[in-house]
């Protein structure tokens, strides 16, 4: 009966909540209303009735009941808005451009906290005004963009804000001191952009950042307040695009409370600073890419939370410092691409936690211990030790890391037959080596097998007919070898392939199986029969040449829509090159027919190719006149400053830019083989040449001055023609040109005195033709090889050491000079006789008075 009581309380309690009357909790009306209006925009925009990406956004509905991307706070109000993509066109509709005034009805919700807006490629600059709105944010996305401009003002107002990320965009400028405003932030990401010039001292006093990343920008140096007063700042910004290049500051050593600092891709100079040690919170410390040189220094072993340490590609010397082996949570170190000098120690693969390691590379100078004994604590997924004197067979303790999937040991001096243990890893790199014997078929039974490159080594035999089973591989290299046979049928099964390079083998057939890959080098082996046209729709990258293939170009090769690279060279094509020309893709770059046995002319539509950068026509049996429309090609008539990158290197680099093994290929992409002064080279990169190349034709008529105009041109070869007139004075616009070859032709005149306005050449061929007159001076032409103006009968000048007319002084000057002479001669004869006449009487008489003098005396 005791509890009847308490139950008749807990009764009335019940019944007084109950009738307590709780507010219906919904967003308020002007929110939903800005939400809906941002929503029609959108499908405006798009022309579509429903946006999927909003669907749940219903007029009749409360907002706060939406789906995740609205979050309301307890009192109803909209606090979070993850509008992250929802401005990604739908996949059925076209590419349109966002400009961000899109936004103007979100900057109506004033309570929001946290507003991400990123990866959505919204265009124009940010709108201050609209932000400025925003006073309550705390967290703030607008990385993955294309806002422009510098960062406004009112941005750094919203001082409550904790979270700052504007990566990827396209904002330039320097950062002010107005962000030392921002006090409360603890992650500050600005990659990605233009940002240059100092750092603002204001930012080492935001002493609540964890995260710092302003990498991928021109950023460099500091420069205190004090020393701006005395110092003009234009004294110091180097050229370079306005780039300046100066240390670290010592002041980063401020930011304790610092997690993660990347300064990766920018233009910073000198040592790391002695104050990074106080960092002793990092976890992870990225300043690859830089100019970073001196020794790294000892006290970077302080950093013992470091998880990740990144110092590629700078100029930094000396050994691997031994305190390194106090960071004792390392998972990822990585000093590749440096001048680090010494022995491989021993103690890095005694680091239990390492997963990552990555050391060697272009520059480098360490060298492995080959009589090491390796005794792994640690268990490596990922090893990357190129160009570090390894020699002799494959290191066996590799054997024993069984988790590791990507090794990289190329440039080394390796011997033996390919291992079977490799078999089971993802990506194997073993380029540059002396490892010889077959492929061993089980390789390619592994359905994890995403990278294969045997690339310059002394591999032989036939590829295995199994070869198409390891149907996740994206790369096959296996170049400069000694391969032979047939390609494997299956080889159509890598339905993932993007790169394959079979390229200077000994590979033979009249046929070929389909070959899906974008980029595909066939050079510099035995095919034969028709020109090859089964492969796949979306190649870019079509290497052909140095076979023995022949026939009429196929239609189906020229359907090629996204190719950018074809070489042909060396095979023999049927047909007329006006009928051909116009039948290829307009986005080719690359285009070498060099030695295929073509007829007719360049026809004047030559312009339509218009991302055209190297033409090599040369070898061939063209005859008419070369076109002035040529000098319409767009990418050739570029500034040569401007350097153009192609487009293929670009694809190429967003289709691998999370790829562990990007960098492998990306120097060699464009690996074209052109006659580069003077003879047949393969460039590297050929993304950076711009050349035109007609030589040993038949082609006649005079030089169009209009090709004077082709300034980004590194090469012209118009040799072994029948070309006369006179070399255009144009020529001297040729700002970009390295090498200059009009030999051989019927060309008369004076070498035009404006070549000596041409700083970068170094190659200059005007022999046998009949150009006459002296050989301009100055500059370049002073360093000209005197063969290059040889079989010229009417040429003088001292780089062929002839006298030009008017530096002999003239037979009847020396007459007039003689007689000048004489006349001096006789007149100064006339004067000085009287002269000595009277003087000889008066010194006589005078001599006579002093006799007499001293007889008296």
């Amino acid at each position: 009966m005791a509890s009847t009581p308490i139950l008749k309380l807990m009764l009335s309690i019940l019944l007084i909540l109950t009738s307590i009357i709780i507010p219906s909790v919904s967003c308020p009306i002007h929110q939903k209303h800005a939400l809906l209006h941002f929503k029609s925009t959108l499908t405006a925009i798009y022309n579509s009735t429903q946006y999927v990406e909003l669907d749940s956004w219903d007029p009749a509905s409360d907002c706060c009941s939406w789906n995740w991307r609205v979050t309301c706070s307890r009192t109803g109000s909209v606090t979070e808005l993850q509008l992250s993509g929802v401005a990604i066109p739908p996949v059925d509709s076209d590419p349109v451009s966002i400009s961000s005034e899109i936004l103007s009805p979100i900057f109506r919700i004033r309570s929001l906290e946290l507003l991400d807006i990123s990866n959505n490629l919204m265009e124009g600059e940010i709108p201050g005004d609209g932000f400025g709105n925003l006073t309550k944010l705390l967290h703030l996305d607008m990385m993955l963009n294309m806002f422009n401009g510098s960062i406004p003002i009112q941005l750094f107002r919203l001082t409550k804000l904790r979270y700052l990320d504007l990566t990827s965009n396209h904002l330039e400028g320097e950062l002010g001191p107005e962000l030392g405003s921002l006090r409360n932030l603890t992650t500050l990401r600005l990659s990605g952009n233009g940002f240059q010039g100092l750092f603002p001292a204001q930012l080492f006093e935001l002493e609540s950042l964890r995260h710092l990343d302003l990498s991928d920008n021109k950023l460099g140096g500091v420069l205190s307040p004090e020393v701006g007063k005395l110092i003009n700042l234009e004294l110091l910004m180097l050229s370079n695009n306005g780039d300046f290049r100066g240390n670290i500051p010592e002041e980063i050593g401020n930011l304790i409370k610092l997690e993660s600092l990347d300064l990766a891709n920018n233009s910073f100079s000198g040592g790391i600073p002695s104050s990074v040690s106080n960092l002793r919170k990092l976890e992870s410390l990225d300043l690859s890419f830089n100019s970073l040189s001196l020794e790294i220094p000892t006290f970077i072993g302080r950093l013992t939370n470091l998880t990740s340490l990144n110092l590629r590609s700078n100029q930094f010397t000396g050994p691997i410092p031994s305190s390194m082996q106090n960071m004792s949570k390392l998972s990822l170190i990585q000093l590749d691409d440096n001048m680090l000098a010494g022995e491989i120690p021993n103690w890095l693969f005694k680091i239990s936690t390492l997963k990552d390691l990555i050391i060697g590379g272009k520059g480098s100078k360490l060298i492995w211990n080959n009589t090491t004994k390796v005794d792994p604590r640690c268990s490596l997924m990922y090893i990357s030790m190129t160009s570090c004197g390894i020699s002799g067979q494959i290191p066996g303790w590799i054997s024993s890391q069984k988790e590791l999937y990507y090794l990289d040991l190329s440039g080394n001096k390796l011997e033996g037959m390919f291992p079977h243990w490799l078999a089971e890893m993802n990506s194997i790199i073993l380029s540059n080596n002396n490892l010889s014997g077959q492929i061993p078929s089980r390789l390619f039974e592994s359905k994890s097998l995403e990278v294969l490159d045997l690339s310059r080594n002394n591999f032989s035999g036939e590829l295995p007919e199994n070869i198409g089973d390891a149907t996740q591989i994206r790369i096959l290299a296996v170049s400069e070898n000694h391969f032979s046979g047939l390609i494997p049928k299956s080889i159509s099964n890598l339905t993932e392939l993007v790169l394959l390079d079979l390229s200077r083998n000994r590979f033979s057939g009249d046929s070929l199986p389909f070959l899906g890959a974008y980029y595909l080098d066939l050079s510099d082996n035995d095919f034969s029969g028709n020109i090859p046209t089964n492969f796949f729709e979306e190649t870019g990258i079509l290497y052909l040449g140095g076979n023995k293939f022949s026939g009429i170009l196929p239609s189906n090769l020229t359907k090629l829509v996204n190719l950018r690279v074809l070489d042909l060279r060396n095979s023999i094509i049927t047909g007329n090159l006006q009928d051909i020309l116009h039948q290829f893709p307009t986005s080719l770059e690359i285009l070498i027919l060099r030695n295929t046995s073509l007829n007719g002319y360049i026809p004047t539509n030559i312009s339509r190719c218009t991302f055209l950068r190297i033409l090599d026509l040369s070898r061939n049996n063209l005859t008419g006149s070369i076109p002035r429309q040529m000098a319409n090609l767009p990418i050739m008539n570029m500034s040569a400053s401007s350097n153009p990158i192609s487009l293929s290197y670009k694809e190429w680099n967003e289709d691998f830019d999370q790829s562990a093994y990007r960098d492998s290929y990306q120097d060699s992409l464009q690996d074209s083989i052109v006659n580069w002064k003077k003879s047949s080279q393969r460039l590297g990169n050929s993304r950076i040449f711009v050349l035109l190349d007609l030589s040993s034709n038949n082609i006649s008529g005079e030089i169009p001055p209009s090709l004077g105009n082709l300034k980004a041109l590194k090469q012209l070869n118009i040799s072994h023609n029948k070309i006369s007139g006179n070399v255009p004075l144009s020529f001297g616009n040729l700002e970009g040109i390295e090498s200059l070859d009009v030999s051989h032709n019927e060309l008369s005149g004076s070498i035009p005195q404006s070549l000596d306005q041409l700083g970068n050449l170094t190659v200059l061929d005007v022999s046998n033709n009949m150009l006459t007159g002296k050989i301009p001076r100055g500059r370049q032409m002073d360093t000209m090889d005197e063969l290059g103006f040889q079989n010229n009968s009417g040429l003088c000048g001292i780089p062929i050491n002839i006298k030009c007319p008017e530096d002999i002084p003239s037979s009847k000057g020396r007459v007039d000079e003689e007689e000048d002479l004489s006349k001096m001669f006789w007149e100064g004869t006339w004067i000085g006789f009287p002269i000595g006449f009277f003087s000889t009487i008066l010194i006589m008489g005078y001599l006579l008075k002093f006799i007499r003098l001293f007889k008296i005396w």
